[in-house]
């Protein structure tokens, strides 16, 4: 008799529960607190089918202007028919049977010397900065001006630690904060990226001469790239002699940069 009072009171309890309900489960809910939902919108789409509802879009095609193959071409002669039809694009009389690529037309901007050049903030001309790279390295020099490839134009000057005029990409370059006054220094107009390109020889392949026997040419500087560096370096010179720190700026052009044990340089000011 007390299991089925149980049995009963149990089967009320559910009837009970049954009869209060709880809300019908939906298929797309927030998942969390973030609001996101469990599915896309596109996939509710697609579940729910809604396409089958939609009535298609009427695409209406574009109508074109009928353009004629051929061209009527008057004839002489009474018995030629006085017309003829001429094809408006002539196919070629001789077809070559090597197939020959043709070249991809590229627009201008593409090319990186139409690319616009940009400077750092930290380098104007007469900014002093440390050479990172090149037989140069360590020296500090004067920076001049940025030439038409991007590269830039220095001179250390040569007469107080031996760098000559060069070019130099600005990313093995550290910009200072010490600067000079060369409003003076008329740097010439040909002292550009063709100036300080070097030719090289071709090299010519003599059946009779030894394999094994190579001579190297070694560079020897010109005489006009000698009077261009005296020009510029004099110019140079006396923007330093007119300056307030001369004496100070004498000196830390002449010596090289350098880390001792301890230095850390991404926390140094320069």
């Amino acid at each position: 008799m007390v299991q089925e009072g149980n049995e009963k009171s149990g089967h009320e309890k559910v009837e009970g529960q049954k009869k209060t309900g709880s809300q019908p489960f939906s298929k797309n809910q927030p998942i969390g607190r973030v609001h996101v939902m469990r599915f896309s919108r596109a996939r509710m789409f697609a579940k729910r089918c809604v396409y089958k509802y939609l009535k298609p879009k009427k695409i209406v095609p574009k109508l074109r202007d009928p353009v004629s193959i051929y061209k009527i071409k008057p004839v002489g002669g009474e018995n030629n028919g006085k017309e003829r039809k001429v094809l408006v694009k002539k196919p070629p009389k001789l077809v070559s049977v090597v197939k020959r690529r043709k070249k991809p037309k590229l627009s201008k901007n593409k090319f990186f010397k139409n690319h616009p050049k940009k400077l750092k903030p930290s380098l104007t001309p007469g900014t002093i900065v440390i050479l990172l790279a090149g037989r140069h390295k360590g020296k500090r020099a004067v920076f001049l001006k940025q030439l038409g490839s991007g590269l830039l134009l220095i001179t250390g000057p040569h007469k107080l630690n031996g760098c000559p005029l060069r070019r130099i990409n600005q990313i093995y370059v550290i910009g200072t904060k010490t600067k000079l006054n060369i409003k003076d220094v008329e740097i010439p107009d040909h002292l550009n990226d063709s100036y300080f390109k070097r030719i090289k020889q071709k090299k010519r392949i003599n059946p009779e001469a030894d394999i094994f026997v190579t001579q190297k040419k070694k560079y020897v500087v010109s005489e006009q790239r000698r009077k261009d560096q005296k020009a510029v370096d004099s110019m140079v010179l006396n923007a330093i002699r007119s300056s307030e720190d001369k004496k100070y700026l004498f000196g830390y052009l002449g010596s090289n940069f350098g880390l001792r044990k301890g230095d850390c340089p991404h926390k140094m000011v320069f």
